[in-house]
């Protein structure tokens, strides 16, 4: 690959800045770099080769700091978190209860086999896509609370589980690999709490910051590309490892200098690269001469806004029962995994992300609606990173 190719690749994912800034469209920026990595790629010209070699390691390596960022959003320092816990909790539950049957309904009627990944697609949310939208909107409500609780439990939990549904025969090797990543992911979290309280934390943060060593973000990318890299080891995706690394900065409470270094490498470089690489990967030439994968696309977006609107039977408000269906990271991460194992049918990754693409057409709108609502209470939480920039 040339530096013209990355040059490229870049330019292309401009595309998604531009058709977010409209307010009358607010296109999600992961859309636009995605659907022009489909014009660029096998769907349409040509021009990005999503077999590369360069490319496609770029792009493991966004897909790794997409999900860490996207697990840094998850507010785990929330007081207000504790309270809305059992709540958000049953929420979920019985989300992932009724998408079970709804995901083996789906692969039946599609003859594909894969009930099993489309449940945990269905029962899946996206904290890199809800919590902003909570956070700009000012929804602080107790519902709103829950439904905080609601996606991280939830974005956890498929993430964890996406590698074993999506490929049963490897579930057993799959398992200890997920376990042998959380578990050295752990182990980093209990080493960096145990530098923080000894001080060393806060004295390589005053030499970095003095001396512009960006020492903070070079062990944070150390971090999630070395637990990465044990991720391919053992045959567990570099997702798992991206989000594992994302939840211990949540939870110490990320230095708001370091998160925006980590915004600057993941949106303004390794990100754009993974989702137009991504968009280059697919063919929806095969979804369209497909009547199957088109219907696949329709029912698993019926059965996602369905889904997660039986939230309303334990009194959630329907707007914020709908926003909490907004599915991207786990549907990327199904459609990265099964394009590269070669597990999905000609044309089922493209019938995954376009499902996805309509959940986040229904939060757009369940967004809007859930801001209306009346009654806010007072907030217990706030932002969670350490002002220490």
């Amino acid at each position: 690959m040339s530096l013209f190719t990355l040059a490229l690749v870049l330019a292309v994912g401009l595309a998604g800045p531009l058709l977010a800034t409209p307010k009358r469209f607010r296109v999600p920026v992961v859309v636009g770099e995605i659907a022009f990595g489909v014009v660029l790629g096998r769907t349409g010209l040509g021009w990005v080769d999503a077999d590369e070699p360069a490319l496609s390691f770029l792009a493991s390596a966004g897909f790794a700091l997409v999900m860490l960022v996207a697990g840094s959003h998850v507010p785990l320092r929330n007081a207000a978190l504790r309270v809305a816990l059992r709540r958000g909790a049953l929420l979920a539950g019985l989300v992932g209860v009724l998408a079970v049957p709804a995901g083996l309904g789906v692969a039946a009627l599609t003859g594909t086999g894969h009930g099993l990944l489309y449940a945990v697609l269905l029962a899946s949310s996206s904290a890199a896509l809800v919590m902003p939208v909570i956070d700009e909107k000012g929804l602080d409500t107790p519902a709103a609370i829950a439904t905080i609780v609601h996606v991280a439990i939830a974005d956890t939990a498929c993430i964890v589980l996406l590698p074993l549904a999506e490929d049963p025969s490897r579930a057993g090797r799959a398992g200890l690999g997920a376990l042998a990543v959380i578990g050295v992911g752990a182990a980093w979290f209990a080493a960096m709490r145990w530098l923080r309280a000894r001080g060393v934390t806060e004295r390589v943060h005053k030499l970095s910051k003095r001396r512009h060593f960006g020492i903070e973000l070079r062990i944070a990318l150390i971090s999630v590309f070395g637990l990465a890299g044990l991720a391919q080891l053992v045959g567990v995706s570099v997702m798992l490892a991206g989000f594992v690394i994302g939840l211990a900065l949540a939870a110490e409470g990320e230095p708001r200098r370091l998160a925006r270094q980590l915004f600057a490498v993941a949106d303004g470089f390794l990100g754009p690269v993974f989702f137009v690489w991504l968009g280059a990967s697919l063919d929806l030439r095969a979804l369209a001469s497909q009547p199957r994968m088109i219907i696949l696309a329709l029912l698993l977006a019926v059965a996602t806004v369905m889904v997660h609107a039986a939230a309303r039977l334990l009194g959630q408000p329907l707007p914020l029962a709908l926003l909490a269906g907004a599915q991207m990271g786990v549907p990327v991460a199904a459609v990265t995994i099964g394009t590269r194992a070669n597990l999905l049918e000609s044309g089922e990754g493209g019938a995954i992300l376009a499902a996805a693409m309509v959940s986040v057409a229904v939060t757009a709108w369940a967004a809007t609606r859930a801001a209306g609502s009346p009654g806010p209470a007072p907030s217990t939480g706030g932002d969670t990173r350490r002002d220490t920039s």
